[in-house]
């Protein structure tokens, strides 16, 4: 009996010691804008956004680890002018006919304490897959002071070579180096 009564109160004791699992959040697209940057013939940097980004960020607080898996509307590029809009989704640059989406997922997440400091993955982009290395800029993890649900909110950045990913039209007149600034948010599930 009374080995009995010891395990039960080992087991209560382990019960409330659960572990917290892994929180699953959707991305906010109309909070989520992947922006893009380059030199135009050495005049000016341009700066660009994509206007439709779903996907997933799931993070586990206790074990400091996420996955990120997003996919970006390469067909809402906004550039401020519909005829450069459609310039941009020509073949000679994100060629939106046969490539409508791009995706970014996580392979690797790195925190310090208790906030990711950068994200390792692969970018797709025109069917080409490379890896890249987002560094986290800002990153927010609490209650979402409208919906009262959980969200995270993250800014994030890194460049790329656009001729890696055969859109390399017009280098090196038209900058090579293309800076990433992504604002991202999402909600608990």
């Amino acid at each position: 009996m009374k080995k009995t009564l010891i395990a039960a109160a080992f087991a209560a004791f382990f019960a409330g010691q659960a572990v917290a699992a892994p929180q699953t959040y959707t991305v906010d697209s109309s909070h989520t804008f992947p922006r893009f940057s380059y030199t135009h013939m050495g005049m000016s940097k341009q700066i660009l956004r994509f206007d439709t980004t779903t996907g997933t960020v799931v993070l586990d607080k206790e074990a400091k680890e996420a996955k990120v898996d997003v996919t970006i509307d390469m067909t809402s590029v906004s550039t401020g002018s519909e005829a450069f809009n459609g310039h941009i989704q020509g073949e000679d640059f994100l060629d939106t006919a046969k490539y409508p989406t791009a995706t970014f997922k996580s392979t690797k997440v790195v925190f310090e304490g208790d906030k990711p400091v950068s994200i390792e993955g692969d970018l797709t982009i025109k069917g080409i897959t490379k890896p890249v290395t987002l560094t986290v800029t800002s990153f927010f993890n609490g209650p979402h002071p409208m919906l009262k649900k959980d969200a995270i909110g993250a800014n994030a950045t890194a460049v790329i070579s656009r001729s890696e990913f055969n859109a390399g039209k017009f280098v090196p007149a038209v900058g090579d180096e293309v800076t990433l600034d992504i604002a991202l948010e999402a909600i608990a599930e």
